[in-house]
């Protein structure tokens, strides 16, 4: 009996990203800079641009972690997937969503993402997609921190769930000379402060001094790494490959799914707390 692969991010920009023929489930991650997917039986990601061409200009359907064109969103999946899906096939879809993109996100997505026509779609907090990634112990408090190209989330998981979350429109896209890693850094401290002065229980600082999990584009970056370290006064740790972070969770959650639907704990197929 062999043992399922965890998918490996691309190192290369972009790959040929071959039809499946029996493809029965894709991960998906929609970032406002990036769009990362991975297939059933694949060890590849696809990892594109999150750009749509309805004229002669390039448009971005999805901004801050909202989106903003829904047809656009639709058209971008048909054109870097749709081909690629069998045509008789309806995959189950997985879905990860940012932490307070609420029923509405939810909503848009599932729109966008039927023309893939997946037979069930499930979505996934991306800070719980993280967590799975770095197979993190879900069953202790735990914060995680995804600082991605236009969106910098905080969220506190307790049993998996996420029970607490902020979030600033603020990313590594917006590095400049007037927007140094330092205001990124300090966001994020200003945002747990607020969640530790806010919390009644013991949770949020207990993940603090666990430590947190770094993830996103952010955490490439060794200078808001050690600039987080020295303002919350507790470890911080990168997740490996942060970038794919949210999708390769994504695609540990659709596997079990495949193996094991129980552990999912789906009950009504529309949302994986």
């Amino acid at each position: 009996m062999t043992t399922p692969r965890e998918p490996r991010p691309l190192t290369a920009r972009h790959r040929s990203w071959p039809w499946c023929r029996q493809c029965s489930g894709i991960a998906l991650d929609l970032g406002s800079a990036r769009t990362r997917a991975w297939a059933s039986g694949r060890r590849m990601i696809l990892d594109v641009p999150t750009v749509t061409f309805p004229g002669r200009s390039a448009t971005y359907p999805i901004q801050r972690g909202a989106i903003v064109d829904t047809p656009g969103t639709a058209r971008m999946l048909d054109r870097l997937l749709g081909h690629r899906m069998p045509r008789f096939g309806r995959p189950l879809l997985i879905l990860t969503t940012p932490v307070l993109g609420g029923v509405a996100y939810r909503a848009e997505a599932r729109t966008a993402v039927e023309v893939l026509r997946p037979r069930t779609v499930l979505t996934v907090p991306t800070p719980r997609a993280v967590a799975m990634a770095a197979d993190a112990d879900l069953t202790r408090p735990l914060l995680v921190v995804d600082i991605g190209a236009h969106l910098t989330e905080v969220a506190l998981l307790a049993d998996g769930a996420v029970i607490d979350a902020r979030h600033t429109a603020l990313g590594t896209s917006d590095l400049d000379s007037l927007t140094p890693p330092a205001q990124i850094a300090d966001a994020v401290v200003e945002m747990v402060t607020t969640m530790l002065e806010q919390d009644h229980t013991s949770q949020t600082l207990d993940a603090l001094q666990r430590g947190a999990l770094l993830a996103g584009g952010g955490a490439l970056r060794p200078d808001i790494t050690y600039r987080l370290t020295n303002r919350l006064h507790a470890p911080v740790a990168p997740v490996p490959a942060p970038h794919t972070a949210a999708v390769r969770g994504a695609a540990r959650l659709l596997q079990a799914a495949h193996t094991h639907p129980s552990t999912t704990g789906i009950t009504d197929a529309a949302h994986l707390h």
